[in-house]
């Protein structure tokens, strides 16, 4: 062997090895690709981020959408050119032992909403992760808790307005 060839086989073995991607880089990836659709308004791959039996909650108690009754309620907000903007400011994302699972929470920067956090569940389907469960939430301030609740207790004794 060459000296030449000698000192670049030392040199490979001696460089230090490449950081690893770390194993909750791909479900991060994916929040941050179904962010970006829906401000893309791409329907299809915001929707094709879900598992099949995805479920999102929204802020309303009564918003529990299925993932097929979710795309049917914001097909006019996708059709207009752009859904909504929710950017992760940060977030926390933990991958199950056997690395089929990833839970998450994010504090989310939103331009309609104000500060939100959402929070949820990926699977992994073969080798791509799908959203099975989105909860999107707008942190209340505890200071301000008493007088939210008491808002929605009056909201909620309030009679439905005619026509609904």
């Amino acid at each position: 062997m060459s000296v030449a060839a000698l000192i670049c086989l030392s040199l490979v073995a001696a460089a230090p090895a490449a950081p690893a991607v770390p194993k909750v880089a791909a479900p991060a990836a994916v929040l941050d690709d179904w962010h970006k659709a829906a401000a893309e308004a791409d329907e299809a791959r915001y929707f094709g981020h879900f598992t099949a039996e995805g479920i999102f909650l929204g802020t309303d108690a009564t918003e529990r959408w299925t993932r097929d009754a979710f795309r049917a309620w914001a097909k006019p907000y996708f059709s207009r050119g752009k859904a909504w903007s929710f950017r992760a400011v940060s977030r926390n994302l933990v991958l199950s032992k056997d690395g089929t699972v990833a839970w998450f929470d994010e504090v989310l920067d939103t331009p309609n909403m104000g500060p939100c956090r959402g929070s949820g569940v990926l699977v992994k389907e073969g080798r791509l992760w799908k959203i099975a469960q989105y909860n999107l939430s707008v942190p209340i301030p505890n200071a301000l808790l008493p007088d939210v609740t008491d808002r929605i207790g009056k909201h909620l004794k309030a009679p439905e307005p005619e026509g609904k």
